[in-house]
């Protein structure tokens, strides 16, 4: 008598997991960028709905910056030594267990505590797109590879007007157990589609080394973020970039003394990794001045003669054709990436940027022509985020990709960071008083649209002095990346 084959269904549900493995990786991406962002409608708001002073609520933004920044190296690093998988479930179970402590408390200190956790989120896209690396064959690759770079632009542009429209017509609690839920299922996907990675680097982890750069990010980006508030002359903000600058310093001597090191800087001194660093620091800070401006702008009352006095959900609606443009766009950047190289991507996309900004330059007061120069911004993003983990990829060992691509993802948040104290102090140095109130003017504006272009610009330069691709040289090193991970794995076996 015949006997039912049991593997039947087996395979096919290994299948169907591999079919989703990209949608699901993509998912936690795009609600990465959710959270980050469903807090900004509600800024003006809570300090009344919590009791606490605006510079109390500020830590709301500063607190996920700050973790955010310190953590996505250090689980970069951990995904490589422990496994991607495990990593990354464990961050998106730390930002949704943050989105349920948002849920249950008005309690600032709670409320900051939450969001300190959901910084851990900020690991997402590189765990992701190492994973990705480790699991897809090259001719897939470069595709799935641009599509989760494009999940923080399309993320952002969702999460403002779902956010908006929650904070308008429901308890603002309700966002945030709309968004546990989502976290909730994330977690649960990405456990149940994705296959733990086998590309490993054993060895112990640089506890040291993470304490140290810790600290020095922590100091480094709590003087750029507070600066404005503080006093850029004042004796806290001195203090924190001197003991930036010390800190770091030692933390750098440090990590070139040790075996097995958080950050291997040897690695960061090749002209292909240090210098696509150096693209995303700036690419960051140009791609970042369009979504702080646009949203101050169209916003402003009608009073300032340029200003069109739109609501938080209207803002988050001019914003979203940019993110629609980001999806649609990835597999573009991913056809380029192939047929030209990554770095002529990545050059292309910052100076499609700065010209997205010529265009805010031409014309800051039409509805739009501003939708306009913000989706061309956004399409240059698009360009550029989906080269520069490329470009790590092709450089990197395959067992230092997570921390690599982590590293990149850092140099970009310090960037937006650094964009976001720039584009301030240009507004608050050019106001005018409309109702009694200081506003910033439009040459205001129009300078940040300016200093942002140029930015974008010397990112256009940065990429293009990056060393060309060289097939050959790849593929031998990736082969010898895959022989040094098979005998590593066969001496932990043993």
């Amino acid at each position: 008598m015949d006997q039912p084959a049991p593997i039947a269904e087996p395979s096919a549900r290994r299948a169907l997991r591999d079919r989703l493995a990209i949608p699901v990786l993509a998912f936690g991406g795009i609600l990465m960028a959710v959270m980050q962002t469903v807090v900004v409608p509600l800024l003006p708001d809570l300090p009344r709905l919590t009791n606490s002073s605006a510079g109390a609520v500020s830590w709301l933004v500063t607190a996920t910056l700050l973790s955010g920044a310190v953590l996505t190296p250090v689980l970069g690093r951990a995904g490589d030594m422990y496994g991607k998988r495990r990593v990354l479930t464990g961050a998106l179970a730390l930002m949704t267990v943050g989105s349920v402590m948002c849920a249950l408390s008005s309690d600032i200190v709670v409320l900051i505590a939450a969001r300190a956790l959901q910084g851990a989120a900020a690991s997402v896209v590189p765990l992701s797109i190492s994973i990705l690396r480790d699991e897809l064959p090259p001719e897939r690759r470069g595709s799935a590879v641009a599509l989760m770079s494009s999940t923080v632009g399309i993320g952002a542009a969702l999460g403002l007007p779902l956010a908006a429209l929650v904070v308008q017509y429901a308890d603002w609690h309700t966002m945030f157990w709309l968004t546990s839920a989502l976290g909730a299922l994330g977690v649960a996907a990405v456990w149940w589609a994705v296959k733990e990675s086998p590309v490993r680097q054993p060895g112990r982890f640089d506890t040291l080394g993470a304490l140290g750069l810790a600290a020095g990010l922590v100091c480094l980006l709590l003087g750029v973020s507070q600066g404005g508030q503080w006093g850029w002359g004042s004796p806290s903000v001195l203090a924190l970039f001197v003991a930036a600058v010390t800190v770091l310093g030692v933390w750098w001597w440090q990590q070139l003394r040790t075996e097995l090191p958080l950050v291997d800087l040897r690695l960061v001194s090749r002209p292909r990794v240090g210098l696509s660093h150096v693209a995303a620091l700036l690419t960051g800070f140009a791609f970042y001045a369009n979504s702080l401006v646009t949203a101050q702008l169209v916003q402003a009352p009608k009073a300032t003669g340029y200003g069109l006095g739109l609501s938080i959900v209207a803002t988050g609606l001019c914003l979203l054709p940019g993110g629609i443009t980001m999806l649609l766009f990835s597999p573009v950047s991913a056809r380029i990436s192939a047929s030209r190289g990554p770095r002529i991507t990545l050059a292309l996309g910052a100076a499609v940027i700065a010209c997205g900004y010529a265009v805010r330059i031409a014309d800051s007061r039409d509805l739009w022509m501003i939708i306009l120069g913000a989706t061309v911004v956004a399409t240059g993003t698009t360009l550029a985020y989906s080269a520069l983990p490329t470009l790590i990829l092709r450089a990197v060992p395959a067992e230092q990709t997570a921390s690599a691509n982590g590293v990149n993802v850092l140099m970009r948040t310090i960037g937006q960071a650094v964009s976001s104290a720039a584009v301030a102090a240009v507004l608050v140095h050019h106001t005018s008083l409309i109702g009694g109130a200081p506003v910033p003017t439009l040459h205001g504006y129009l300078l940040a649209f300016g200093m942002a272009g140029a930015v974008a610009l010397a990112a256009c330069a940065a990429a293009l002095t990056i060393p060309g691709d060289d097939p050959a040289s790849d593929e031998t090193k990736h082969a010898q990346d895959r022989t040094r991970s098979s005998r590593d794995e066969a001496l932990e076996g043993a």
